[in-house]
This record gives structure tokens, C-alpha cells and sequence, in this order.
């Protein structure tokens, strides 16, 4: 059974000159693992990590996330500018993969960055990508609300930056317990 099959229709049949799909799903649903399956289609991908280890739990997942991935995989490290990093690093034989906006838009925030421009600036760069574009995010916004003003200010951009990167994405696949919905393709 190939788990990967829906979801790569949208790579082969991209709406924009290469295709760009969001991947989608709560913490450990299986989400990182699918979109590596997708990425590495192509036979070797680019994993460009938003993370920082800024503790040693952090360092921990970062350092498990590297023992998953083999010698077919070449890594890039951006906290910040993502969509000049993701234009640069982009190539036609290569996809990459982004892991993840929602680390992403955590670090932009902390750093007191406009989350709308940078948002928009990603948005943006899609058009200008030589080769498809794999955005891994956690779905945030299905639990209860969150009791203090900084974690609701997160859910709230991260819920608009998802629908927004959906609304301009070529396919969006939402993981759930390590299957994957298709929500939109560029198929259909």
C-alpha cells in the first residue's frame, strides 16, 4: 500500500510552475514521517529545519529527527527567512521540505517580527521556487482555548497562516494518527 500516492499527484501535477504542499496534523500524528515519504519520491530531498536547540529536550527531538533521515537528505537550518531561504535552496531535482511554520511562526514572534509580512513574503516566494516545496505545520486550533494572550495570539496566526498557504498551496493533506486526508489537490 503506498501511503504517499494521493498526496503525490500534487507534485506531478503542480498549479503553479512547481508545486507547493502543506502538510498538516497534531503533535505525533504522523505527519513528519509522511511528508519525508513524499519528499524523498524524487530519490533525495532538502530538509530545511526551522528549529533551534535551545534546550536540551529540543536538541533531543532535533538530534532523533536526524537519525531518521538517511544520506539522501541534505539539511539547512533557518529560524527566521524562510522564504528567501526556500527560494535560494529550491531546485527542480530537489524537493524540499520545510519542518515546520508552526516552529517557524513561534520563532518570529519571539524575535518581535511582523507575522503578517513574513506570512505574505512566504506566500509570496512560491512563484519564484525552481522546484517543489513540501510545508510541514501542526494544526493547533482544534483544542480548547488557551488560557493566557501570547498562546492565543499563536493560535490565531497560526490558524491564518494555514489557511492562508492552503488557499495559495497546490495540495493540502491533513495526517491523523499517521493517515493522511487529502483536503485539496490540484486534481481536483
Amino acid at each position: 500500500m503506498d501511503l504517499v500516492a494521493p498526496a503525490a499527484a500534487a507534485l506531478a501535477v503542480p498549479s503553479r510552475a512547481y508545486p507547493v504542499v502543506l502538510v498538516l496534523g497534531g503533535a505525533r500524528s504522523g505527519k513528519s514521517a509522511y511528508a519525508e515519504r513524499l519528499a524523498l519520491q524524487a530519490g533525495a530531498a532538502t530538509y530545511l529545519a526551522t528549529s533551534e536547540a535551545l534546550d536540551g529536550e529540543m536538541a533531543e527531538r532535533i538530534a532523533q529527527h536526524r537519525a531518521r533521515r538517511g544520506p539522501e537528505w541534505s539539511c539547512v537550518e533557518e529560524p527566521l527567512a524562510l522564504a528567501a531561504t526556500l527560494v535560494r535552496v529550491s531546485d527542480p531535482a530537489r524537493p524540499v521540505l520545510v519542518d515546520c511554520l508552526t516552529l517557524w511562526l513561534s520563532n518570529l514572534m519571539h524575535a518581535g517580527r511582523d507575522i503578517a509580512a513574513e506570512s505574505a513574503a512566504l506566500i509570496a516566494c512560491f512563484d519564484q521556487l525552481r522546484g517543489p516545496v513540501i510545508l510541514i505545520s501542526n494544526e493547533v486550533g482544534a483544542g480548547i482555548v488557551p488560557d493566557n494572550a501570547l498562546a492565543r495570539r499563536f493560535r490565531d496566526h497560526a490558524g491564518r497562516l494555514h489557511q492562508d498557504i492552503a488557499a495559495a498551496a497546490s495540495a493540502v493533506v491533513l495526517v491523523t494518527a499517521g493517515l493522511p486526508h487529502i483536503l485539496k489537490s490540484s486534481n481536483r
